[in-house]
């Protein structure tokens, strides 16, 4: 007979099923066990929050800010829209609609390269 019928194994295969973990000496499990007890949380639950937080912190900080993406698709509007002008190409409306398209396309990744440029220097 089955402990668990399969709809509840396959509710509780969604939730917590793998484990991460680290070996601490025993300074440092006593600093654990005392910030956990301070904190009223369990060393697994804080753990599982620092690990969590860690991961939504590299997804936020690959991603560019949404005004630095707003503004680099302004830039790359006026960039190709003007250079035609400038130069005495007529620009027509499937030209102006294939940059919008272009730009729309491209900013987030042109944002990235730019906040990555700035960063280096």
């Amino acid at each position: 007979m089955a402990v668990l019928a399969d709809n509840q194994v396959t509710t509780r295969a969604m939730y917590r099923v793998k484990t991460a973990g680290t070996k601490l000496n025993r300074d440092e499990m006593a600093a654990l066990e005392k910030h956990c007890r301070d904190c009223n949380t369990t060393p697994g639950e804080l753990i599982r929050r620092l690990i969590l937080t860690e991961i939504t912190t590299d997804l936020e900080e690959s991603l560019p800010e949404p005004e630095l993406t707003e503004i680099v698709g302004v830039r790359l509007m006026l960039t190709n829209l003007l250079r035609p002008l400038v130069t005495g190409q007529k620009l027509t409306p499937e030209m102006f609609d294939g940059v919008m398209a272009e730009v729309k396309k491209r900013k987030r990744a042109v944002a990235i390269e730019a906040r990555q440029e700035a960063e280096r220097l």
